[in-house]
């Protein structure tokens, strides 16, 4: 198994070499351009290569799958954006800040077919399964968005409610990702849908994880700290704390007007909560049962077990 940062380095490579037209179309191309250059943790692809290789002993067969759902992951980030009114990606400006809304959904448009152009050149003995579990995890996805978006006008999610909804918002998708990886790489069904839970569990510990370093990260977390506090997003310690004896000092710090005492404010509810450490100990929960689904499974290549198991560890364990 090779280092994260070579599979990286093999997904840039990748996304180097695609080519789109210029010209009269460059309105339509350069968007897309500018979202895949901003990088980002690969995370989905890297998964899927990995999967591949940990299987097939190669992960060479399995690069177009994987740029297929980095191209799927950015197109829901322009369209996040665009719904989420986000001027700052990554640390620089959103595809919308920087081409306008039109050119954010047309290219996000774009983005989407070419996802599944690049994921049907798999193999044909594995393109239904691969192609059905992508569509399914599209529908997913978006029905992922649509419970965050509705979740905006209610004051009474639960955590539960949370869970599953991040759970299709954005495990499903890392889920796809080593599904799709085993599958190309030869796994068994049952190797292949074991990796898939590993996937998913580990795609809530990093969402629960986002939550906490959008409050307690530091400056180069890609984002400004406090923007789910300012924008009153339903998250895994907003929720902790309404569900908690705070409920009512939180609704009212949530009421504020000024950004940085509205930050103050419910982060110091937070500490006194110690909602810190409640969700601490959901990340650890879903890291060791993503962790579990791993003995299960029969992989070719030696060492691939502890290379998912040090993944985990590595990205509930990140600073940003």
């Amino acid at each position: 198994m090779q280092t994260i940062s070579a599979y990286s380095a093999i997904i840039n490579e990748a996304i180097s070499a695609l080519t789109f037209p210029a010209g009269s179309l460059e309105g339509l191309y350069s968007p897309i351009t500018y979202a895949l250059e901003c990088g980002g943790k690969r995370l989905r692809p890297v998964l899927c290569l990995m999967a591949c290789e940990a299987f097939s002993g190669s992960c060479e067969r399995a690069v177009d799958v994987a740029l297929g759902v980095e191209m799927f992951h950015n197109f829901t980030l322009l369209h996040d954006d665009v719904m989420d009114n986000s001027l700052m990606r990554r640390g620089r400006p959103s595809v919308m800040a920087e081409y306008g809304v039109n050119a954010a959904i047309l290219s996000g448009d774009t983005m989407l077919t070419l996802a599944t152009q690049l994921t049907m050149k798999v193999d044909d003995k594995h393109l239904r399964r691969v192609m059905d579990a992508f569509n399914r995890t599209a529908i997913e996805v978006y029905e992922g968005q649509q419970l965050d978006v509705d979740f905006e006008q209610r004051d009474d999610v639960t955590i539960p409610e949370y869970l599953d909804m991040i759970r299709l918002k954005t495990s499903v998708l890392l889920g796809y990702s080593a599904l799709a990886g085993a599958i190309v790489g030869g796994a068994t069904t049952a190797d292949a849908d074991a990796l898939y839970k590993f996937a998913e569990e580990l795609g809530i510990a990093f969402q629960i994880k986002d939550d906490l370093l959008d409050v307690y990260g530091s400056a180069d977390f890609g984002k400004p700290i406090g923007g789910d506090i300012l924008n009153n997003k339903k998250t895994y310690l907003l929720l902790s704390a309404l569900h908690s004896d705070f409920r009512q000092q939180t609704l009212e710090a949530l009421q504020l007007t000024e950004a940085q005492q509205k930050i103050a404010a419910v982060t110091a509810i937070y500490d006194k909560a110690g909602i810190r450490e409640t969700a601490q100990r959901a990340i650890e929960q879903h890291s060791q049962l993503a962790i579990r689904a791993l003995d299960s499974i029969s992989f070719s290549e030696p060492g691939a077990r502890q290379a998912f198991a040090d993944l985990c560890e590595n990205l509930i364990n990140r600073s940003k």
